[in-house]
């Protein structure tokens, strides 16, 4: 007897568009960037010479690119590795206190009960629709009363200021979509609402947070339009996408210029993999509960 195919088994011609249509996407969206790692490594009057030449001898292979551009002005680079220091710095310190103020109000969005909670949310809503050029003059003219411009300090306030309405949007999302009954059951068993919210919430909300977390670190690695309002005329306080433009320059090397931009691209891949693990474990956990 012939054994007939099951319902639920995928046909073989499907799964093969699948490979095809997957193996294309990573082509063309990682075939430039192996393109740009490849040049990078081969000495610039090689690349002039062969530009087309994709694989890099062995005697070519040079990191040189990678150097100059990390080392500081004084020891014959551009000063990215310096530049990549201070937006992990901010960006990281973005990370802990947009967090941090985004999960209590977000949680007062989505489940507190208050006259006006609606006014409340549409007004978040409307600040995170703002584009960035209409708020720099009221933020600058802030920062310039404290005494704030031109410090890191200063730009790590504009990024919570520009950061906290996007995270709060996106975590009422999520606690909205949490069920209310684990919150209950904290309750019946005596814990107050700090104990419910540390303890039951954020275990369960573990992959908005990180998520959440993943996108305000993004804006504050790749915001180049207050990085470069408030940090200008101090080239020490400079951070990677300032430091990145001035790489675009005709004189600067396409290889150095290659070695930094993926210098900076770094951080964020590498932060993806750990978040995506923590996704995981953060989903595991919510299960448990």
């Amino acid at each position: 007897m012939s054994r007939r195919r099951s319902s639920l088994r995928p046909h073989p011609v499907s799964t093969a568009g699948r490979f095809v249509f997957i193996a294309l996407a990573l082509i063309f969206a990682l075939g430039p960037v192996l393109y740009g790692f490849l040049l990078s490594l081969r000495p610039f009057n090689a690349i002039v010479q062969e530009p087309l030449n994709l694989i890099p001898s062995l005697g070519e292979i040079d990191f040189s690119a990678y150097t100059t551009a990390m080392l500081d002005p004084e020891q014959g680079g551009f000063g990215l590795g310096r530049f990549v220091i201070n937006s992990l710095v901010v960006a990281l310190c973005t990370i802990v206190l947009s967090i941090v103020v985004s999960i209590l109000g977000a949680y007062a969005a989505a489940r507190l009960r208050y006259l006006g909670r609606g006014v409340v949310n549409a007004i978040i809503l409307g600040v995170y629709l703002f584009p960035g050029i209409v708020l720099s003059v009221p933020l600058f003219v802030l920062l310039a009363k404290a005494g704030l411009t031109g410090s890191l300090v200063g730009l790590f306030l504009v990024y919570v200021a520009t950061t906290v309405p996007v995270s709060i949007y996106m975590l009422r999302n999520y606690f909205q979509a949490l069920p209310e009954s684990i919150e209950e059951a904290a309750i019946v068993d005596g814990a107050s609402l700090w104990q419910m919210l540390r303890s039951v919430v954020l275990p369960v909300a573990l992959p908005g947070v990180v998520a959440t977390a993943v996108y305000v670190f993004m804006i504050a690695w790749n915001e180049y339009f207050y990085a470069l309002l408030f940090l200008v005329q101090d080239r020490a306080l400079w951070t990677a996408p300032l430091g990145i433009s001035q790489l675009a320059d005709f004189n600067v090397p396409v290889t150095v210029l290659l070695a930094g931009a993926l210098a900076v691209t770094a951080p964020v891949v590498v932060l993806f993999f750990i978040a995506q693990r923590y996704l995981v474990d953060g989903l595991t956990a919510g299960a448990e509960k």
